[in-house]
């Protein structure tokens, strides 16, 4: 496909590399050279520079020839003008990059009158995405699928429990709860498992399990479970915002340190509910004052990864809260992947996923399409669910009559609002969507499971 990035900052950098290693022809532009070149540098894309709310540099970029214009500059009116423009100069389909809470109600309105086929807003996902997180504490990684009727949580196997030493075809019969185990990380290895692999404490797994059974099967495999009741935020952010708005529906007290004064009074204004303290979220002062030891959670979502990063490591000495932490570079997330700082959220990462489903969702046959896509362990495993079409080869045969790549792994079928944990003479149908876990990368529809 060829598809036009507009903004080269993050974002659209890391939309650039991904897309262009799945095989796409990619244009990026952007007012300043220098941050096209960047992108140029990162990957093999043509650069342009130029003003994507301009006609005419829409059209010099190519807008006429694209399939994909995608507007992710950090001006959401910016953004939603540019795929104005190119619904009008093109035939092409448009996603915008909406960030400012004022648009959020005004959403649906916008979508139709601009013609876009998709926004995302990077805040307000990976605001759901740390509810999540905290809904769930023990959980280091948590994805819905099937309408939120089934999630994919990411575990380590604690000593002493009874899936040490366990052989997952000998799950059903000393566990008992519906959950599938569908990826292990052992060490640097991530492996798709079979029924003979055996289990062993230190092991991060992935579980597809519906939330109605989560805290049985947390009990059964020896993981504490303990319910949120005070979260701190460290910085005032969009991310903070939606993330404090929905903790507060829950009833969850929550507390925001922000340094900017004019800030902390939108934000007092906002969300009268919550308290909001100015202040330096790093001093060891304010954060003994405000009782940080107290705190079930603690999320460091402020401007500076080094910020983050300290208090992260500060609260990791002092208590025993959920930490989770905002970080913009790659390199810093390689740097402390090792380190207790908690999970990581990356919006420039949560972005890519998104657009990314939209993508392959366009790029495949009519078969099926790309209804979510997460990537799992840094990257290296995808779990995608896919909606089967009539015309689908998975519903030729049984599921243990079907040539699935290797390191490839049919998690559960939704059909109709049933969850179905697939066995082997069970069988896909038209309609069902189906949870895939895999290795591979850039598959865009179910039947891409198959070998050819």
């Amino acid at each position: 496909m060829n598809i036009l990035i507009a903004g080269c900052g993050q974002v659209g950098k890391n939309l650039a590399v991904q897309l262009s290693k799945e095989g796409h022809e990619i244009t990026v532009m952007d007012v300043d050279y220098t941050a096209v070149e960047a992108v140029q540098t990162a990957c093999d894309v043509i650069g342009y520079q130029g003003d994507c709310t301009s006609l005419s540099a829409q059209m010099d970029a190519g807008i006429q020839d694209m399939d994909i214009l995608i507007a992710a500059s950090n001006q959401d009116e910016k953004n939603m003008l540019a795929c104005l423009i190119a619904r009008k100069a093109g035939n092409v389909k448009t996603i915008a990059r909406v960030r400012d809470p004022q648009y959020l109600d005004e959403m649906y309105f916008l979508k139709e009158e601009l013609g876009l086929s998709m926004s995302i807003n990077p805040e307000r996902v990976a605001a759901e995405d740390l509810l999540r997180l905290i809904q769930i504490p023990s959980a280091l990684e948590v994805d819905t699928f099937a309408k939120g009727k089934v999630s994919l949580i990411r575990l380590v196997i604690p000593q002493g429990s009874i899936l040490d030493g366990l052989a997952l075809k000998d799950y059903a019969s000393k566990v008992g709860t519906k959950a599938l185990v569908c990826v292990v990380e052992r060490g640097k290895n991530v492996i798709i498992p079979g029924g003979d692999f055996v289990l062993a404490a230190g092991d991060s797994i992935s579980i597809t399990v519906s939330l109605v059974d989560l805290n049985e099967l947390l009990m059964k495999i020896g993981i504490k479970t303990r319910r949120i009741r005070n979260v701190m935020i460290a910085g005032g952010g969009m991310i903070s915002y939606y993330l404090a708005r929905q903790l507060l529906a829950q009833k969850i007290e929550v507390k925001i340190i922000e340094k900017n004064p004019k800030r902390c009074e939108e934000l007092a204004d906002m969300l009268p509910k919550a308290m909001i303290i100015q202040g330096d979220a790093t001093d060891k002062t304010l954060l003994v004052e405000e009782s940080i030891e107290e705190m079930d959670a603690v999320c460091a979502l402020m401007g500076s990864d080094e910020a983050n990063i300290l208090l992260s490591l500060y609260v990791d000495k002092v208590s025993d809260a959920k930490r989770m932490i905002k970080i913009h570079r790659d390199s810093y997330e390689d740097m402390v992947a090792d380190l207790p700082v908690g999970t990581i959220i990356s919006t420039k990462k949560i972005t890519s996923e998104y657009i990314t489903r939209f993508v392959r969702s366009m790029n495949n046959s009519a078969d099926s399409n790309v209804e979510a896509l997460y990537r799992l362990m840094d990257g290296r495993v995808e779990a995608l669910e896919f909606n089967v079409g009539e015309d689908s080869r998975v519903t030729w045969a049984a599921i243990r009559e079907l040539n699935i790549r290797k390191n490839t792994l049919i998690c559960c079928i939704n059909r109709e609002g049933k969850i179905i944990r697939p066995a082997g003479n069970d069988r896909i149908r038209k309609g069902d969507s189906v949870v895939v876990v895999t290795t591979e990368h850039g598959l865009n529809g179910v039947d891409d499971i198959l070998e050819r």
